[in-house]
């Protein structure tokens, strides 16, 4: 395992190193002298995603803030980005961003598909979860793990963000769970209208049952008339969705109403207690 993610870590080492540059499984496997089967194999089971969505994703961060802060021309962006044509760049940010370079560089609002990740080398094998109520010094170690799930939440805003998170720790509404010092799952509930504002696991962590427990904590805390819990997330069919529809459905919940938000259009999901319970019952 401890291998695993050192290769990872080196593989992550070397794509962030050659951004700017036109990538493939094969080249990062090469480079490093690995089987592109083993490297494919232990990267997607250790991150979540595979080595062309994680390229993908990072360059086209990239792409995105060079769009912002810059005034390099649209096709020379395109080519760093590892695209052959302004034609072929375009069509695949529209499908991530839901705008046209041109688009995206006049509204002048940079967000991250991606971030580097940053690999824990000795996670823990949880045996149960102590998830508690985050404080204040928790928020270092809390935007830390938010910027390694950025891929789930388009369009935030992290001045504005950290100022909600604030509230939600005064207000006894924001739990977090730890492995040593490392966040690995963190969750902001609005205990009245039973809203999830935000639930990121830490990628190596997805296989554990954190999301399970966090929901757990939520009915627990759960004081208004409706038994359910609601959460926003990416519409059907996003190609920047990077799974989190099906771990939501997976989880019980089913699909609300299409909304809007930041912009962005998103959809809501509604998990009703007496379902959590049956589930949970077998």
């Amino acid at each position: 395992m401890e291998k695993n993610i050192e290769n990872v870590t080196a593989a992550i080492h070397y794509i962030e190193s050659h951004l700017s540059e036109k990538m493939d499984l094969e080249m990062v496997a090469n480079a490093l002298h690995y089987s592109k089967f083993y490297l494919h194999r232990i990267f997607t089971d250790t991150v979540g995603l595979t080595i062309h969505e994680y390229i993908q994703r990072r360059q086209l961060t990239e792409a995105a803030k060079r769009l912002v802060f810059s005034e390099q021309p649209i096709l020379e962006i395109a080519f760093a980005a590892g695209y052959d044509s302004q034609q072929a760049f375009t069509t695949i940010f529209k499908a991530m961003y839901k705008k046209t370079p041109n688009q995206y560089r006049k509204d002048r609002c940079f967000y991250p598909l991606q971030l580097k990740y940053i690999l824990n080398e000795n996670p823990t094998k949880f045996k149960e979860y102590e998830i508690v109520f985050a404080e204040k010094r928790d928020i270092p170690q809390w935007m830390d793990l938010v910027h390694l799930v950025i891929d789930g939440f388009p369009y935030l805003d992290e001045k504005e963000y950290l100022e909600k998170l604030q509230q939600y720790i005064a207000h006894k509404e924001a739990f977090i769970l730890k492995d040593k010092n490392i966040a690995v799952g963190i969750m902001a509930f609005h205990k009245t209208t039973g809203n999830i504002e935000f639930l990121g696991i830490h990628p190596q962590y997805q296989q554990e049952d954190i999301a399970k427990a966090f929901l757990k904590k939520a009915f627990a805390m759960l004081i208004g008339p409706e038994a359910s819990i609601t959460i926003t997330t990416f519409r059907e069919r996003d190609k920047a969705d990077t799974g989190y529809r099906y771990i939501w459905k997976n989880l019980g919940f089913t699909e609300a109403e299409l909304l809007t938000e930041f912009g962005y259009p998103t959809q809501r999901f509604v998990l009703q207690k007496e379902v959590w319970e049956e589930k949970e019952n077998g």
